[in-house]
């Protein structure tokens, strides 16, 4: 146990990954994230900002445009790997074990994500944890031509993997942003499962709501439940 609790801190400890790997580590994260179902846990958007961070300063890490040259590349190659993945695999992969570890509920929202914003999910999804794990999956499963997820794909890869970095970079000239970039990840996390509590929260209340309509469609004015209240036929004579 203790082994699998060590290898999940050091692949979600985005200043370890920065500094020890570098953009080795950034793009193996990247492109895992985005490309394997596996990689749902995975802290793309922390690591993009601090790396964007650690770009900034007297004593740079690496430079920003090597960081966006790696991000936009695997970010793409990631998307892409999720869409195949789908197109080969089809539905049984989210029967898969991997499916099964990111849970029925967030399937559920992604699919939703994906249905309600057609295309556009696939650019929107790179701004959301763990749907845009999943919907690069589904586009592929669900028949989406080649030709018209790939613009997608590249539009959303350069959005995502710019603006972020590059946010970081420019906030990294900030002399506290600097000096507390642990606070800055924890607020990162927080704002990434923002989306998903909001998500959870509205569909409760929307069961809570359907379920109360259902009651009311089955209770009389009084009440009484109609179906008790209904006539009885006469017996056949």
């Amino acid at each position: 146990m203790n082994s699998i609790t060590d290898f999940y801190h050091s692949v979600t400890d985005v200043e370890h990954i920065v500094s020890s790997f570098g953009l080795i580590g950034i793009a193996l994260v990247l492109f895992a994230e985005t490309g394997l179902l596996i990689g749902f846990f995975l802290p793309g958007d922390s690591l993009l900002f601090v790396a964007g961070l650690f770009t900034g300063g007297d004593n740079p890490v690496f430079p920003l445009w090597q960081l966006l040259a790696v991000a936009v590349v695997f970010a793409v190659i990631g998307d892409q790997t999720g869409y195949q993945i789908g197109r080969w695999a089809g539905p049984p992969i989210l029967r898969s074990r991997a499916a099964r570890l990111i849970g029925e509920e967030r399937i559920g929202k992604a699919q939703d994500f994906f249905a309600t914003r057609g295309p556009h999910a696939v650019i929107l999804a790179r701004f959301v944890p763990v749907i845009r794990t999943i919907v690069p999956v589904l586009a592929g499963i669900s028949g989406m031509e080649r030709r018209r997820f790939i613009p997608y794909n590249i539009i959303g890869g350069v959005a995502w993997a710019c603006i972020i970095p590059v946010a970081g970079y420019f906030l990294g000239g900030v002399d506290f942003i600097r000096a507390h970039v642990d606070l800055i990840i924890i607020l990162l996390i927080a704002l990434s499962v923002i989306p998903l509590a909001l998500e959870w929260w509205r569909g409760r209340r929307q069961g809570r709501e359907d379920a109360a309509s259902a009651g009311g469609a089955t209770t009389g004015v009084n009440g009484t439940d109609s179906a008790t209240t209904a006539p009885v036929p006469p017996p056949a004579s």
